[in-house]
Order: C-alpha cells, then structure tokens, then sequence
C-alpha cells in the first residue's frame, strides 16, 4: 500500500482552526461533473486523528471504494496498512442467503441450526445496515502510525483506488492522550467511558435504535433510543479550570443529505451529584461548542455530548479536548501592517500572559495566525491580517457626527463595537469624482461581529449602505457577515463612515478592520475540484473561480507550476470580466499508477504591475440541500488516467475560438481514427453556459461532428468562455458474443479538450 507524504504542514492544533487557515475537511463533491461521479468519495474517519508516536485503528467510510484501495494522508511521519474491507452483500448474493434460511427454517430447531439461521440473520443485517446509508456503504479499516515527531495539527487522508483519489477529511495529529467510547456502534444511554485528563476524546453519535422489550400487562412494547448520547467520566480537582473543545462540524462541514447540514453538537458538564453545571450549543459564530469551568471542589465529572435535536448518524464523528489547556477567545488587532512588529492583546483562558508581539517584518500582506501556549501546550490560533495601508486605533467617543474620529484615506483602522448598540463614526475629507472602496474584515478574522456599514454626507444624507457581502473565499463561512461597498464621492467635503452590528450587539470580542481606499483591484483563485480524476482518456475538466476585488476585470494567465512531463492545461485564461471558467487538464497515463501533486497559479497585470495568485485547491460543497461553497484544500491532485477510448490521435478540425451566432449555430468537428468502429455517438456539455446547447451529433467514418446552437433569448453577444464536451459511442456487439436480446454497447469515449467560444451578433 502507497502512503505519501506531502510537504503540507499546519501550524495549529486540531481542537480548534482559525477561521481564516481552515484547511478542507469535506465530505463529497455536491455535484461532481460527469468524469468525477464515479470517482471514490469518502464520508467519514473514525477516529479523526491519534497521538503522536502511537498507532490507531481508523474506519474509513464512503463509496465507491476498493479493497485493493490504499491512504494518502498529506505532511510527514504517518504510515498506514490496509486491515480489512467490508461493502454490502450483492443482490444475489442477498437473495441466495434468504433462500438458504427459509429452508433452514423448515428442518427444525437444534442447536446447530438455530446457530446456523443467527449466522445468516447477522450477515443479512449488517449488509442491510451498510445499504441503508450508500453514501458511506463500505468501510475500510486502517491501521496508522504516528511517528513521534509528526507535526501535530490538521492533516487531509484521501482514500485511492483505480478510479482516482476520494475528496479529503480531517485527520488530527496531538499530542494529549487519546481515548475512545466504548461500544461506538451501540446507543446505549447508561454507558459511561472512564477517561483522565488532560485527554482527546473519540466518538461517533449513531442512530436511534429500538432496544430491550419491557412487559406491559400482557402485552410487550420495545422502547426506541433516539439519537445517540456519549457521556465520559474523569476527576478533577478543586481549581482546576477546564476547557472542553467540541470538534465536530470542522471535521466534516457539510452533509449534503443532513438538515441543518453538520453534526450540531451540544456539550454538557456534570457534577458528582448528576447536576448540569456548564453547558454550551456553540462558540460565537462557530457551531461547535466550547465549555470553560473552574472545578469548584474534587470529585468525579461526566462530559456529555449529543446532537442538539438528538438527531444520530454514523458520520456524526467527533472529538473534544478537555483539560487545563489554553484557549484564545480572541486578540486585538485583528492585524497590522506588513514590514512592522505589532503588539497583540489576548483574551482567553490559561493563557500565560496577555499580550504576544507579532513579528511582521518580513510578512507579506495576507492572514497568518497567532498562537498562545502554556506548559509545552499549544493553544488554539487567531487569524491576523497583514496589511500594506496606514494603520489607526479607532478613539472612543465617536458615536455620532460631531464626536467622529477623523482620519485620512488609505487607512485600516482598528475598532471594537464595544457595547451593544454602539456605532463608531469615523470622518473623512473627499473630491468629487472620488472612487472609494470600503471593507470590514472581522468574521473572517474570527470576530463575532455581523458588521453594518454606512457612508453619509455632511447633511447625514446616506449615500451608500452595506449588511453582507458573500465572500466565495472564505468557504466555511455559512453567513458572510463582513460589509463591503465602493462609490463615487458626488462632491468635494466631509464624508461620514459608521460601523456597528446588525443585531446590535457588542463586546470587546467584536472587534474589526476597516479599510477606507480607493479600489486596489487584485483576484484570488479557486481550482475545482482538489482531486482531478481523468476516468475517460486523458482529458479532465477542472473550474477555475476567479475571486476579483476592488472591480479588478482583467484577463488572467494560468500557468502549471513545475508540472510534470505529459501535464497540460487547455485554454489557459480567464477572460476579462468573467468569474468562472471551465478547462481540462491533460493528464499522462503513468498518473493511474502514482497520483500527482500539480500547482496551478495565474498571472495579470494590474496597473502596470505584473501580480501572480496560487489558486487555491478548493471543493464545491453543498450545505442543507442549497448553498454552495468552495470549501479549500492544502493540495492539488490529478491521477486516475488512461481509461476510455485512445484520443492520441484526435483532431479538431475546426478553428478556435468557436464563434457562435446568437440566435444560430456552428458544427463542429472532429476527426479520431476509433470512430469508424461506431455506429452512433453522442456528445454532452458539462455544466454549460446558459442558452448553449447540442443540437444534434453524427458520424461519417473516422470523423464526427456535432452541433452548438444559441438560444437568443439567454446566449447574448459578447459571452465567451470555454466548453467541455464528453463523448459516449455505441457499437453492435462482437460477432462471438450472443445475448438472448443483442444490444448496443455504451463507450465512454473520455472528454474533449476544453472548446474556448464566442457569441457573436447574427
């Protein structure tokens, strides 16, 4: 079995990540294209992670799985070998075992049968069990070991099989012991886990099951646990103060087929008499909880943790870290500016001191992390922003126009909304003509604050207003409560800028950066998916998201970085003003054997200036049947190649781009030797823009052509981009072959090079 070990490492622990470092931990891609459906999709990892220098047992559940399958799990010092593999029985299969036990049940009841019939009964169940989740039907169990010096923190394990590498999930390297439920896979309300701390603690939270039957007069009633409920008992001595960390909806975000989405996981601290004395359903704006009490005297506690509407699955996997660890709860700033040394305020618990200094002399602008530890414990990480602007402390009071703050523009400045209902104002000196572009950064920075914006005149005339603004980079975020707008100053005076809370709450945890500028336009990209898997030929389609900012509508360069040989990308550019663009990657055939790690980043020139971005691996998740999201990932992989028809030789014999009438159409077409073996082909598009559609396919000889039409009404002039077009063929059956109805056979032909087109006027 192949372990690779990638050259990613985090620099925070797993029980709790930073909003703005959140590395992909991710079920399964919401709506794969068609190349990637069959593609190995993993559910859950139970446990999520182990200490270092021990080895663990992990269960890894999803579809479209293989027993021949193998763990790549990304940074160094972990090792893994396959156990064993379990998926459920196959129909027939099913059906001979029902057969065996109806005659069975007709020769009696001796020992020997009934043991027989109870050996049947449980082989039935279990596939019955497995089938009634297909998502996560088979099971894989690994054993890996840690070596001790693994970084610890949040690695991705990716499951590999023949058809490519599954999406990735969260496993977790610490260094605190660990410990597991017992009987993960049986509700039982009165089980209690004896653990001690400080501890890391693994479990799952399954479904309701009917249990024992209880006597009621005559009659029997079986009682139904609902969803599962984990409960872990451990001393703890007078003082202490406890932190209890939740990881739960950071383990696997979005589950597509689950409402509201994610395990909603609900903490509970009991005391030696069954009284609750701590409780927590959340932290802030994140949906796991968090639990911190001082131990008002020695004796024995029971941590709970169940689902907050005692829903259970068996992907509910969870951890908690509980003990006398430090905990932020936040810093001040929230960042400074690249190229100095800033001085942080931390709020938290266990900390060692209350303030760190943040050494940005050499940092570039973007999001980095500060960290607190304590005792050889490392805490969990706040995200600080770098910045390349003038920096200021917002001065209390500034709650109104006559006592507002003023300040010269470029700035970020620095505030708190301090008490509920509180507003700050900040003054501003403007030209007519003036573009301005105004930003809060404090969700993503890990602040509590749903920030509303305001701009006004002198006379208190609004003139721009911002609630929320979607930030496609920021994919954890399920509410984008960061403001932004840009304008133009209708005239040379005094401008007003207020910032407070939507729901007019406050606190020294709602903290914020807000940027005043004229617009500084820049992008960020996004490739999906994280894992490229070429099922059908050497073509595989891949997006790319360009995140703009600042009005930033430029062409932008992709280029693969370092690729290896045979590696390529079609069409390499996203067009000006466009925000998503498919393309494929050609992908060599020794890529079925060894997956690869590639790096995609683009290039465009902005104000004279030549400005290269990473594009960022990422996941189009889906969370509660509706909202999608670009979940990142730290690696970008391709394999699985070298299946479907040989396209080596294949031409496309029309000129690119394709210029497509609005209202019309164009024939493309295609010469590849294999056609002349068809009797009919047919070609798809792949997610296509609206209003583009395949009119009609044929064949003659070695060449096929098909046929783009534009409906009018939704394909206007002016849009470009590119097409991905796959390609399924028929054929008669082979002359040896005699079935009782001969049918055609369906080949998946692979997909073509991505097709760059144009709509044009008629």
């Amino acid at each position: 079995m192949k372990i690779l070990a990638g050259a990613g490492k985090t620099e925070f622990v797993c029980f709790r990540r930073c909003a703005s470092l959140c590395f992909a931990v991710f079920l399964l891609i919401a709506a794969p294209v068609r190349s990637q459906q069959n593609a190995p999709r993993i559910g859950y990892v139970f446990p999520a992670g182990g200490q270092q220098g021990g080895t663990v047992e992990v269960e890894v559940a999803g579809q479209f799985l293989d027993k021949a399958g193998s763990a790549y799990i990304s940074g160094e010092g972990i090792q893994a070998k396959m156990l064993d593999f379990v998926q459920p029985l196959p129909p027939e299969q099913m059906t001979a075992l029902r057969e065996q036990l109806d005659e069975l049940q007709k020769k009696g009841k001796d020992a020997a049968i009934l043991r027989e019939l109870n050996a049947i009964r449980e082989k039935l169940s279990a596939s019955l069990s497995l089938r009634a989740n297909p998502a996560i039907s088979q099971r894989a169990r690994f054993q890996i070991t840690l070596a001790p010096d693994a970084e610890p923190g949040m690695r991705e394990l990716r499951f590999k099989t023949p058809l490519g590498l599954s999406n990735p999930l969260a496993f977790c390297i610490g260094r605190l012991p660990e410990f597991r439920e017992k009987n993960p896979k049986v509700n039982a309300a009165d089980t209690v886990t004896e653990i001690s701390l400080p501890a890391v603690i693994n479990g799952q939270l399954i479904p309701g099951s009917y249990g024992r039957f209880r006597t009621m007069g005559r009659q029997q009633q079986q009682t139904y646990l609902p969803g599962d409920v984990d409960r872990y008992q451990f001393k703890a001595r007078k003082g202490q103060r406890l932190v209890a960390v939740a990881s739960a909806r950071e383990l696997i975000p979005y589950l597509p087929d689950a409402v509201p989405g994610w395990l909603q996981a609900v903490l509970t601290l009991y005391d030696s008499s069954g009284k609750e004395v701590a409780y927590s359903d959340d932290f802030f704006f994140h949906p796991d909880p968090v639990i911190y009490y001082e131990i008002p005297k020695d004796g024995d506690y029971v941590i709970e943790i169940r689902d907050a509407i005692y829903r259970g699955r068996d992907d509910f996997v969870y951890r908690i870290t509980i003990g006398e660890f430090p905990f932020l709860t936040g810093i001040f700033p929230l960042g400074g500016r690249a190229g100095t040394q800033i001085h942080v305020q931390t709020s938290g618990w266990n900390l060692p001191e209350n303030a760190v200094t943040m050494d940005a002399r050499k940092l570039a602008p973007g999001i980095y992390s500060v960290p607190a530890g304590k005792n050889g414990l490392a805490s969990n990480s706040a995200p600080f922003m770098a910045g390349n602007l003038p920096e200021y402390f917002e001065k209390e009071p500034n709650n109104s126009q006559k006592k507002s703050q003023q300040v010269k523009y470029p700035v970020i400045i620095n505030g708190r909304v301090d008490d509920p209902g509180d507003v700050d104002v900040y003054g501003f000196s403007g030209r007519s003509g003036d573009k301005i572009a105004v930003e809060v950064y404090a969700r993503r920075l890990g602040s509590p604050l749903d920030s509303v914006i305001r701009l006004t005149d002198a006379n208190n005339k609004q003139l721009a207003f911002s609630d929320d603004r979607e930030d496609k980079g920021a994919g954890l975020e399920t509410h984008h409560a960061d403001s932004y707008l840009t304008t133009t100053l209708p005239a040379e005076g005094t401008y007003y800028m207020s910032i407070g809370d939507a729901q007019h709450k406050g606190g020294p945890e709602y903290a914020y950066r807000l940027r005043i500028s004229a617009p500084q336009p820049d992008f960020d990209l996004r490739v999906v998916p994280s894992a490229v898997n070429a099922l059908m030929g050497p073509n595989a389609p891949v997006t790319v998201y360009a995140l703009r900012k600042d009005g930033f509508s430029g062409d932008i360069a992709l280029a693969l970085k370092n690729a290896p040989p045979g590696v390529a990308l079609s069409s390499a550019k996203v067009p000006a003003g466009l925000d998503k663009v498919q393309f494929t990657l050609s992908i060599p055939a020794a890529a079925a054997k060894e997956p690869v790690k590639i790096v995609l980043e683009g290039s465009a020139n902005i104000g004279g200036h030549e400005i290269t971005r990473l594009a960022v691996p990422a996941d189009d998740l889906m969370q509660a049947f509706a909202y999608r999201h670009l979940v990142p990932s730290t690696e970008l992989w391709i394999g699985a190649a070298g299946r479907g028809a040989n396209q080596q030789a294949l031409r496309i014999l029309n000129s690119l781009p394709l210029i497509i009438p609005s209202g019309g159409k164009v024939r493309v077409r295609l010469s590849l030797p294999v056609f002349r073996t068809l009797e009919k082909i047919q070609f798809e598009l792949v997610d296509p823009p609206d209003g583009i559609s395949v009119a009609e396919s044929s064949l003659n000889g070695q060449e096929a052509e098909f046929v783009l039409q534009a409906d009018a009404a939704k394909a206007k002039p002016g849009v470009l981009g590119n097409l991905v077009v796959t390609m399924v063929g028929e054929r008669a059956p082979a002359a040896n072959d005699k079935p009782a109805a001969p049918r055609r056979q369906r080949l998946p032909m692979g997909t073509l090079p991505a097709l760059p087109f144009e709509i044009v006027k008629p």
